[in-house]
Parts: C-alpha cells; sequence; structure tokens
C-alpha cells in the first residue's frame, strides 16, 4: 500500500508532515511518496532526525498556499506539491493522497486530474465525527456553497456507500440536516432535497435532523449544503476542544482534584481520544475515482498519520467502486 502525501500542505507543514508520514510508516506498515521540493524536504529529515526508511520523495519546486486560486493547482502551479500528488494518483503511482493544503485547490485538482465518478455530479468534503450512537458523516463539509437538491440527494448515496463499507452498517441511517422535523422545513433548498432524499430506494432516509440529535446519534449520515455542513463540523470541532479545554482546568485546579483525575484516568483518557479531531485523520473527498484525504490545515504529525491511516482504509476498501456501483441506476435513469 502506497501513500502520496502533500509535504507542503498545511500550517506546519514540512516539518509534521513528514514527522507523521515517519509514524505511518513505522505503525501503519504503508510505504509513502512525499511530494514537495527534494532539497528541503531532505534537509529538514536529516536535521529533525526523521528516519527515511519506506518514504520517497518526489521532487516539486512549487507550493500552492491557502491564498492561491484553486484553478492554480492545474494553471502556473501544476508542479506544485498539490498538484504533482494528484498527477501521481492519476497515473496509478499510489493507492491514495492525503493532503493538509488548500481545500480549494484540492477539490478542483481532484475534479480535473482525477475527474467525477461517472453519475457523480459534485464530490464532497465528507469527514466522519464520534457521536454517543457511533459514529456520523457530515457531508457536505465545503466542497459546495451553492448547491443543488439534486446535489444533496446523491450526497446521501455516496455517504451511505461509504459508512456500509468502513463502518459495517447494514443500512446507514441518512438524515437531513434542519431547523425542524417536518418535511416542510428550512429552506427550499431543503424542502426539495428532502422530496428527493425520500423517495430514494438505494438509502435509508430517516428524515429531517435537528442540531441537537447530531451528536445523539440520530443518523449515520447527515447531508448538507457546504456552507451549513462546514458551520456544523467547525462547531463540533470547536465543542471537543472546548470540553477537553475545561476539563482539563477542573481536574488540574488542586491536589484533591487531581487525585480525581488520577482515579478516573481510564475513562478520560477515552473520552479526550473521542473528542480530538486529530484522532479522526480528515475529510474523505467523496466522489472521485481515487481515494483522496483533506487532512486538517492545523494538522500535527499524529492528525497527519491517522490521515494516513484513514486514506488506506478507504483504498482497501475500494471505496470508489462502491460508489460507481450506487450511482449506476441514477445515471441509467
Amino acid at each position: 500500500m502506497r501513500i502520496i502525501v502533500d509535504g507542503m500542505g498545511g500550517d506546519h507543514a514540512p516539518l509534521q508532515i513528514l514527522k507523521g508520514c515517519e509514524q505511518a510508516v513505522r505503525e501503519l506498515g504503508v510505504q509513502i511518496t512525499v511530494t514537495g521540493p527534494e532539497p528541503a524536504l531532505r534537509e529538514v529529515m536529516r536535521s529533525e532526525g526523521i528516519d527515511p526508511s519506506g518514504i520517497d520523495i518526489a521532487d516539486a519546486p512549487d507550493v500552492i498556499s491557502m491564498e492561491d486560486d484553486p484553478l492554480s493547482v492545474v494553471k502556473d502551479k501544476k508542479n506544485s506539491s498539490m498538484g504533482l500528488a494528484l498527477r501521481m494518483l492519476s497515473g496509478g503511482e499510489g493507492d491514495a493522497l492525503v493532503s493538509a493544503g488548500n481545500s480549494g485547490a484540492l477539490l478542483a485538482g481532484g475534479t480535473l486530474v482525477l475527474r467525477r465518478i461517472k453519475g457523480v455530479k459534485r464530490a464532497a468534503f465528507a469527514p466522519v465525527m464520534p457521536t454517543a450512537e457511533g459514529h456520523v458523516m457530515i457531508i457536505d463539509s465545503g466542497a459546495t456553497v451553492d448547491c443543488r437538491p439534486e446535489f444533496m440527494a446523491q450526497y446521501g448515496v455516496m455517504g451511505s456507500a461509504y459508512m456500509k463499507r468502513i463502518f459495517g452498517l447494514q443500512s446507514p441511517r441518512v438524515g437531513l440536516a434542519n431547523n425542524g422535523s417536518e418535511e416542510c422545513k428550512g429552506t427550499q433548498l431543503y424542502v426539495e432535497a428532502h422530496k428527493l432524499l425520500k423517495a430514494d430506494g438505494r438509502i435509508n432516509f430517516v428524515g429531517n435532523v435537528e442540531g441537537r440529535g447530531i451528536m445523539l446519534g440520530d443518523c449515520d449520515v447527515l447531508v448538507a449544503d457546504g456552507f451549513t455542513g462546514n458551520l456544523i463540523l467547525k462547531t463540533l470541532e470547536g465543542m471537543g476542544s472546548f470540553l477537553i479545554k475545561e476539563l482539563k482546568g477542573m481536574f488540574y485546579a488542586n491536589l484533591l482534584t487531581k487525585l480525581a483525575a488520577l482515579m478516573l484516568s481510564s475513562k478520560l483518557k477515552p473520552f479526550k481520544k473521542k473528542a480530538d479531531y486529530k484522532e479522526i485523520g480528515g475529510a474523505v473527498l467523496l466522489g472521485l475515482t481515487a481515494p483522496v484525504i483533506k487532512a486538517h490545515g492545523s494538522s500535527d504529525a499524529r492528525a497527519l498519520k491517522n490521515a494516513v491511516r484513514q486514506a488506506a482504509a478507504m483504498a482497501r476498501a475500494d471505496i470508489t467502486a462502491d460508489i460507481a456501483r450506487a450511482m449506476a441506476p441514477s445515471e441509467e435513469a
């Protein structure tokens, strides 16, 4: 299994990216190709004592910044670390790709270089978050802000296929993010999306899901437009960080609370791990012909390693084939 990693993507590149790659090789048993300016990457590995075993470097002199136009990845900066990574994946030189870089560029490059699966109208960012009942995929989380009902209907199908294969759910519950449970709730976009999702026999649609029900496990796949989905995602990430910070302050306030923390450590550690977005890895970019993971822009080595783990799992499960099969009926229609 070979994973291609954008070595210059993210706020802490390339050091944390390379450290994460080292951890992934050691702990996950994968091979990695890191794209980026080779002299700079090798110097960081040498100076930081990063073991190069299992890590190849593919030279890419340019870098896509967070401010760059998304289309620059296929135009004036096609020789960037992200551009080369996409072309390598398209050419079969790896099984999956991980990048913590510019989301818009990754979406544009993925759509133009890798192409969408036949029948898919829009690719979607689809992170998976822990809930009281298991996990929920939030799709879309930022790829398409100006959405259409038919896009959202397809999100339900793609998300359901992913949750079936990766999490082993026989009939994933698909819900539509909304401000009320009644079918008539929400904007016209959501009313029309509800009709399409309800009529789709390929999914187990459970209706509208309000914000309070997301983390309580009311559904396994939460469908939303990119604007709403991204707000939900960032709110949940912020709430997780807030709870961890508050618990830490509470249990380290004095000697008595420190003793209480020690007694509860076996319970607190799993909770902290569950609430930490770095354990998730990143957002799957569903709808493309090859596995792509968008890692968080602030990813450290642990987050990057988990994104590689997620990418490898997606490649082994051949999710793209499942989605292609799921989308075939609507394409024929």
